[in-house]
């Protein structure tokens, strides 16, 4: 391909390069140009047959406009032109509308304005974007879940400011990450009906132009496209769009998180998880043995851009009086992207925890590096009913003292010590230092988690 003829994509949801990497086909064609403007032809048509099934406009002209409104037919560079005279892409679409549709066509767009266009459109595409979101969140709970149930008993070094803190158990890490992705598939149950709702309020938002059938065309219309209606006009009431793109924030944020974890036990030191292998993934172009975690690197990407947008979307929510002069502009930036980078972001996390590599003999090794130092709790609360809380917390103290300074176990230091061989013989003592045996309730959490699951 010669320059000339080369894609002219300047941002990562659309570049030939990274497009992929950043989102996915199936989101892309969700927000896609010619996507859109089908929806705004849907909306148009929706509304004409809604009009005529309420005696608001001839049934032969809503026949018409139906059949005759095609996208094949629309001069996209025509179109494009007058948009930017315009500044809006509604005025220039029902120009090429009014055209096909011959006499009819002095129908199309009957009693509507540019935004209640607009807003049923992409209110359309993002009731499609959620749905393809749930589905994509869905499946990660499953593998999330997998992971947690094989992994119920895996014991590892927890970990608090980056030290190693008490022993947990890897399922019981798996089955914190479900919860999230739990709670919000919950979200976006609870989210549809507040966004997937039609707009259709003419100039000022009182339904004024449609005279005393404007709630009947209303309802009408979201019946035609599968929407619901709103209690009042949400022209300048942007919280829904502002909550979609939010709730993309914390979905990302949540894979941000997994992905800083993974991240970091992934790291030679830690040597614990690993994305999985695909010849040539993650190579260097100067280090042959290098194996970088992508995928993760991609998704704690994402969550900081969705985060960025989520503001934006908060920000375009303060608009003025009954129609704003500027904020809703913004929505049109925020919406798309956040839905396209949150869908690859998405993609990304199943592929990696989809196949992670979890090595088990490097958890117990790692869990063990500090010679039984990770459970001193717990050797303190064995021993505290027969010392006395403080004295146990006394003794412990010194013997961790004596393995950082003189090396050995603490399970050594403490049967060095006669105030604790008088109540506990080496067998009692190994058990309780074996940092297996101080795993709390951690894989009850984790039987917990899958049976709360299983019921979303």
């Amino acid at each position: 391909m010669i320059r000339s003829q080369m894609p002219a994509s300047s941002t990562v949801v659309d570049s030939i390069l990274f497009r992929d990497a950043f989102g996915t086909a199936k989101m892309r064609a969700v927000f896609s140009d010619t996507a859109l403007i089908q929806r705004y032809i849907d909306v148009e048509v929706a509304l004409a047959k809604a009009e005529a099934r309420c005696g608001v406009i001839p049934l032969d002209a809503a026949e018409v406009i139906a059949r005759e409104s095609q996208i094949e037919r629309i001069d996209f560079d025509h179109m494009r032109e007058e948009t930017d005279i315009v500044g809006y892409p509604i005025l220039p679409l029902v120009h090429q509308l009014v055209g096909m549709c011959g006499e009819a066509g002095r129908y199309v767009h009957w009693g509507a304005t540019t935004q209640d266009i607009m807003d049923t459109a992409v209110a359309l595409q993002v009731r499609d974007a959620l749905d393809s979101i749930d589905a994509d969140i869905r499946e990660l709970r499953g593998i999330l879940g997998d992971l947690a149930k094989k992994h119920r008993d895996t014991p590892m070094a927890g970990r608090t400011h980056l030290q190693q803190a008490l022993p947990v158990t890897f399922g019981y890490k798996a089955a914190i990450w479900l919860a999230m992705f739990d709670r919000h598939q919950q979200r976006i149950a609870q989210l549809r009906p507040r966004v997937a709702v039609v707009e259709f309020a003419g100039a000022a938002g009182t339904l004024a132009s449609i005279g005393d059938k404007g709630f009947e065309v209303q309802k009408a219309l979201a019946q035609e496209l599968g929407l619901g209606v709103p209690a009042t006009t949400w022209h300048v009431a942007r919280d829904g769009f502002a909550e979609a793109v939010n709730l993309l924030a914390l979905v990302t944020g949540s894979l941000g998180k997994i992905a800083t974890d993974i991240m970091i036990m992934a790291s030679n030191e830690f040597a614990e998880v690993y994305e999985p292998f695909v010849k040539g993934r993650g190579a260097s172009s100067t280090m042959p043995q290098k194996r970088n975690p992508i995928s993760s690197e991609l998704m704690l990407a994402a969550a900081k851009a969705v985060r960025q947008h989520a503001g934006l979307m908060v920000d375009a929510m303060i608009q003025d009086f009954e129609r704003a002069t500027g904020p809703w502009h913004a929505e049109w930036i925020a919406i798309p992207e956040s839905f396209i980078l949150a869908s690859g972001a998405l993609h990304q996390a199943k592929f990696a925890l989809g196949g992670l590599i979890v090595d088990t003999e490097r958890m117990k090794h790692n869990l063990g590096i500090s010679k039984g130092l990770i459970v001193a709790e717990a050797a303190m609360m064995q021993m505290a009913p027969f010392t006395g809380r403080q004295q146990a917390h006394d003794l412990v103290y010194d013997a961790c003292r004596t393995v950082n300074e003189q090396g050995g176990t603490l399970a050594d230091a403490l049967a060095a010590l006669p105030a604790v061989t008088q109540h506990f013989d080496r067998a009692a003592i190994d058990r309780m230092t074996d940092p297996a045996n101080y795993l709390g309730l951690a894989p009850q959490m984790v039987d917990r988690a899958l049976a709360s699951s299983s019921e979303i």
